[in-house]
């Protein structure tokens, strides 16, 4: 069983940057990707790395602000976020693929969850 847990989530104003962590219960070579969800609003997938590093942006408003990394040594996932926009308001969570180290734009098996942590952006 593999646990993940967010954390960083925070009140920041408009043009502020916050940085969340997803720390894993052990050692994973399962790609991790960042979701969100709005109020009222369905999940979407942000960005997605794999075990090597390497990640992809499936959000198109995030492209330019958003990064993820990776510390596999520490079982640790991040997500830098900078110049934050009100419409970024979200619960965050980490998801890991068990079906893959790779990120995949079909078949991903997003099997493990985090709790989710809140990130508001308001002035």
């Amino acid at each position: 069983q593999l646990q993940l847990v967010e954390s960083g989530g925070d009140l920041v104003q408009p043009g502020g940057s916050l940085r969340l962590s997803c720390v894993a219960s052990r050692f994973t070579s399962y790609a991790i990707a960042w979701f969100r969800q709005a109020p009222g609003k369905e999940r979407e997938k942000v960005l997605c790395i794999d075990y090597s590093g390497g990640s992809t942006t499936y959000t198109d408003s995030v492209k330019g602000r958003f990064t993820t990394s990776r510390d596999n040594a520490k079982n640790t996932v991040f997500l830098q976020m900078d110049s934050l926009k009100p419409e970024d308001t979200a619960v965050y969570y980490c998801a890991a693929d068990r079906g893959s180290p790779w990120c995949r734009a079909t078949g991903q098996d997003y099997y493990y969850w985090g709790q989710g942590t809140q990130v508001t952006v308001s002035s």
